[in-house]
């Protein structure tokens, strides 16, 4: 009997519930550009603020920036439904009338939500039951990475310098803990704990500033976390799980300027001109490896599949104090990760290519 020659079909789900619905459409977008179609079939499921799942169209410009203005996922009359039964692979549309049709039978799923409601490892627990293989972190990996209190915990165990901070949650507020927030100095960085792209962060430089600072943060997560500033370079590491092991890339830096106090959302997405990103960039040959080093051990930290960017912080007197972790960084035609990765010889084709063949492989249940 002839061997099959049927291509291996890839979901791209994007969109979703959180406030990085358009970041996330305009990194499928730059996924959708970069996959071989002649070695995958490709289908797309967007996700809108509501929550329902539609079919949308793969095609990559339906999906960029255009006039200052982030793409959107809208409702249509299907929705795409998962499989009912672990290991079916058989996706299918539901219309409002109650028709019913095969959309796809998938065998991969590169989910590229960003924030809760997608990254933060439920549309990872979703697959799972589904014994559906995906790329990226499981869905332990993926709820740590997404929320900084417990990466920053998680890093603490590991070993890993971070900063001091304090957190703030609906039950413990501020004036609780006014003392210990003080404590840090100023200035400082209030942030959501659950959130990315920069969203609801504020530099605080004021005290008299701090509650106004937690309430805008609180429009994206009830939990904030408040940590110290730290004075340095700000630089990034593509980490990438390989067949042939963990892979990390040239450092990259961002530095950014115009009216931007730091990497805010406006200056990652909307003001290209106000912000440098370097890459590689120039680190001394020892501080360059611990910006490594630590990149691998944070990915291990959280148990990390896939891929992952790490942050960091260099200061003038070349100690490294790890940021962030995010397990499934951007792909838009700004994003760090795949510039890394170009730097470390791989470009966005062949990253995409790694990233669904590994993922392909993986096996399903408890690894």
């Amino acid at each position: 009997m002839a061997a099959s020659t049927a291509r291996p079909t890839v979901a791209v789900v994007f969109g979703g519930r959180s406030s990085e619905h358009g970041v996330s459409c305009v990194t499928a977008g730059g996924v959708l550009g970069a996959i071989d179609r002649d070695t995958w079939d490709v289908v797309a499921v967007g996700i809108t603020r509501e929550g329902r799942w539609t079919p949308v169209s793969s095609d990559p410009a339906q999906w960029r920036i255009i006039d200052g203005r982030m793409p959107e996922v809208l409702a249509t009359d299907e929705a795409v439904v998962t499989p009912r039964a672990a290991g079916s692979g058989q996706w299918t549309v539901v219309t409002d009338a109650g028709q019913t049709r095969d959309f796809a039978h998938v065998d991969v799923v590169f989910p590229l939500l960003h924030g809760p409601w997608g990254e933060d490892g439920t549309i990872q627990g979703a697959l799972e039951l589904t014994d559906t293989r995906y790329v990226g972190s499981g869905v332990l990996a993926s709820a740590a990475g997404m929320d900084k209190v417990f990466m920053k915990t998680v890093f603490r165990g590991a070993g890993l310098p971070v900063t001091p901070d304090v957190v703030v949650t609906p039950t413990v507020g501020v004036s609780e803990q006014r003392e210990q927030i003080e404590a840090l100095g100023l200035p400082v960085f209030v942030k959501p704990a659950r959130a990315g792209s920069s969203m609801g962060i504020s530099k605080v430089s004021d005290w008299a500033a701090l509650d106004a600072a937690v309430a805008d943060a609180q429009k994206h997560d009830p939990k904030v976390l408040i940590e110290a500033a730290v004075v340095g370079r700000e630089i990034e590491t593509a980490v990438l799980a390989t067949p042939d092991g963990l892979l990390t890339s040239p450092a990259g830096e961002i530095i950014t300027g115009g009216d931007h106090d730091f990497y805010d959302f406006e200056a990652k997405y909307l003001d290209e001109a106000a912000v440098t990103l370097l890459c590689p960039t120039e680190l001394e040959p020892a501080v360059a490896a611990t910006v490594a080093d630590y990149a691998r051990r944070a990915f291990r930290a959280i148990d990390a599949e896939s891929l992952a960017r790490v942050d960091v912080f260099v200061t003038d007197t070349g100690d490294v104090v790890v940021n962030e972790i995010n397990t499934m960084p951007g792909f838009t035609p700004t994003s760090m990760y795949p510039r890394m990765a170009a730097a470390a010889g791989i470009s966005y084709p062949a990253l995409v290519e790694t990233l669904l063949t590994v993922a392909l492989e993986r096996p399903v249940g408890l690894r």
